[in-house]
């Protein structure tokens, strides 16, 4: 007869166990900044997916989107292209954004938008910085600058969003507003107003002014910037730059 069989089974505990612990002491003591992108991704799948070692998975998201960001703002179908990303993961994902999102939004709900404008740039990048197809967005202001609506008006292609000024001035009457601020993306990265901008931007401010509305600014989002048309001069009431 062959020997018994020890019935005590030794379990090896997985090689990124360690590795996982490492990195939440890191980010316990030293928040996100003590992380690197993939890192900070990783953590966020291990939640999702603890039984395998996402640190290839995390690099792989990064490689294939391009940046952290890219990856937050990816469509869930998207990511669940990559393989090893379930719905699970997806939903963890989206729902990472959607919370760094409504944080935004609620500080610049929170005071008057011309007081924090280091805030609504903030969120407007948040919000636009990586879509892939322009979107043309109007935040509408009450009389004391505070934010009554904050709408996307248009979705286009990824060069040109269709921007209908009767649409504008008629949504802004129905909202009571006192002033919009306009802003777009551009999902080529770079925020140098077209020469379409420019001509649509004033066009914007001259169908309001006749309906006492002001236009603050209109805001171009790129993925490493922003251009004001009011601070390139677009905006000024004698305004001929061509």
């Amino acid at each position: 007869m062959p020997p018994k069989a020890d019935s005590t089974e030794v379990v090896e505990t997985p090689h990124y166990h360690g590795h996982r612990q490492r990195l939440r002491e890191r980010f316990l003591n030293g928040g996100a900044a003590a992380l690197a992108d993939y890192e900070l991704l990783e953590l966020l799948l291990y939640l999702a997916i603890p039984q395998r070692d996402v640190k290839p998975l995390a690099k792989d998201l990064i490689a294939r989107f391009g940046s952290f960001g890219a990856v937050m703002a990816a469509e869930p179908a998207q990511l669940m292209e990559v393989s090893g990303i379930k719905e699970n993961s997806a939903i963890a994902i989206k729902t990472v954004q959607a919370a760094a999102i409504l944080m935004q939004r609620q500080v610049v709900l929170d005071q008057p938008i011309l007081g924090s404008w280091k805030s609504v740039l903030d969120y407007c990048h948040s919000v636009m910085a990586h879509e892939k197809n322009e979107q043309f967005r109007l935040l509408f202001l009450d009389g004391k600058n505070a934010l009554i609506a904050d709408e996307i008006q248009s979705r286009g292609t990824v060069n040109h969003a269709p921007v209908y000024i009767r649409e504008v001035v008629k949504r802004t009457l129905t909202l009571g507003a006192s002033s919009i601020i306009m802003a777009h993306n551009h999902p080529t990265g770079d925020p140098t107003p077209s020469r379409d901008d420019i001509d649509m931007t004033q066009a914007v401010k001259l169908a309001l002014e006749q309906v006492g509305v002001s236009v603050h600014d209109h805001i171009i989002i790129g993925r490493k910037g922003h251009a004001s048309l009011r601070s390139m001069g677009y905006l000024d009431a004698t305004s001929k730059k061509r």
